[in-house]
């Protein structure tokens, strides 16, 4: 069984993007690409405005994470 031995500080990744879609692979690519990492949390939220006669849209998250200090091995109860 292994035991991991988290670092205490808590990191923040922000994100922001004009569509949903790209919001979310900018996010799976952030988890895909960084190693030995706990998602603690996401937090999502979506704003809108006026220009002119057009909508735009603004869809962010803030990703809570912990780095992995180091994986070790338990040893078995006997």
């Amino acid at each position: 069984m292994l035991l991991f031995i988290w670092v205490n500080k808590m990191k923040v990744k922000l994100f922001d993007e004009a569509h949903e879609k790209d919001l979310e692979s900018a996010i799976n690519e952030f988890i895909e690409e960084t190693e030995d990492i706990e998602i603690v949390d996401i937090k999502f939220g979506v704003s809108c405005s006026m220009f002119s006669e057009e909508q735009i849209y603004c869809f962010s998250a803030m990703v809570l994470y912990r780095k992995k200090k180091s994986a070790v091995e338990k040893p078995k109860k006997k």
